[in-house]
């Protein structure tokens, strides 16, 4: 298993502040912690080097952004949109991301621990070295993937469609 975990956390700075008050160049080497936000939008943001603990962002769109180098520990993103985003080394540990949509985005190096993904949407979503373990993905859909370098273990694919897609 080749997946690149996100660099190192060291030194990073707490916030207070709510993602929707944080610029662009204060979205870097922050720990964001019990954050509860709904029904926000963020769009073409980049986000780098961050580590989210108990953050809740549900029911909003986080489009088009790019996220890279982040620990997401014990967070709710249900119901949220990351249409057309980019996760690059990103780990997801104990997360809850029902019903979120991914159309069109792209995962590299990203490991979704012991998360739950149910009836997400996946669709036309490039992945390549992912790992999903311990994760329900009941009810997901993915269909026309471009997959690569794709681990499951102890996986919970009931009822999920898959088409389209080449397993090999």
């Amino acid at each position: 298993m080749n997946i690149v975990k996100p660099k190192k956390h060291n030194n990073l700075i707490k916030t207070e502040k709510f993602l929707g008050e944080i610029h662009d160049e204060e979205l870097i080497n922050k720990e964001i912690e019990n954050v509860t936000l709904q029904d926000i939008e963020i769009y073409d943001t980049k986000f780098e080097t961050l580590k989210m603990v108990n953050v809740e962002i549900t029911n909003s769109k986080l489009e088009k952004n790019t996220f890279t180098d982040i620990t997401f520990e014990n967070c709710n993103f249900s119901n949220t949109s990351f249409e057309n985003s980019i996760f690059i080394r990103c780990e997801f540990i104990n997360c809850k991301m029902t019903g979120c949509n991914f159309i069109e985005a792209r995962l590299y190096n990203v490991s979704f621990i012991e998360t739950n993904i149910n009836y997400a949407n996946l669709s036309t979503t490039s992945m390549e070295n992912v790992l999903f373990k311990n994760t329900g993905l009941r009810n997901s859909n993915f269909q026309e993937n471009a997959l690569k370098n794709i681990y499951v273990e102890n996986v919970d694919l009931t009822q999920a469609m898959i088409a389209k897609t080449s397993l090999k």
